[in-house]
């Protein structure tokens, strides 16, 4: 009488839900992992594109900035020839703050020079005149509009006049 189990079922055995045991902590441990390394992916990519917006947020403001700065470049050439001194230092002096302060934000001229190498990648080529030189093939032989960067990114290319 003290036996009331059936001969036909069989109740596991303690080794075999051990072994059921470590293999779904085993799956749990690997969905964990999965999802640990998932999240790391996820912080990365948000941090990355965090500062990706960081650096161009001001990109709208800066491009409509870029054609003030064109002229007060104008300005300051014609104060120059107006040959009043206290009024060419004045204006140099608030153009020069105006710089800074944009430089500071990350706008940065690109230097372009008469005589440099044309390069499709950071120019613009507005046209090409025949050389008188032949040294200048190929080469800037005038600026016609400043470039700029936004940290890495050029948001606007440098106008050039190529020699041909």
């Amino acid at each position: 009488m003290g036996n009331t189990k059936s001969k036909g079922s069989k109740k596991p055995t303690l080794k075999s839900q051990i072994e059921t045991l470590e293999i779904a902590v085993k799956e749990e441990k690997d969905k964990f992992l999965r999802l640990f390394a998932e999240f790391e992916n996820y912080k990365k990519r948000t941090s990355k594109e965090r500062l990706e917006l960081y650096k161009t947020a001001s990109q709208e403001l800066m491009m409509a900035l870029i054609p003030m700065i064109d002229d007060m470049e104008r300005a300051s050439l014609e104060f120059i020839k107006s040959k009043d001194n206290g009024l060419v230092e004045g204006f140099s002096l608030i153009k020069n703050k105006f710089s800074e302060i944009l430089k500071s934000q990350g706008l940065i001229l690109i230097e372009v020079n008469k005589g440099d190498e044309f390069d499709a990648e950071i120019h613009e080529a507005i046209t090409q005149i025949p050389s008188k030189d032949k040294s200048m093939k190929g080469k800037i032989i005038d600026i016609t509009e400043s470039g700029y960067k936004l940290g890495d990114k050029i948001i606007r290319y440098p106008k050039v006049v190529v020699g041909n």
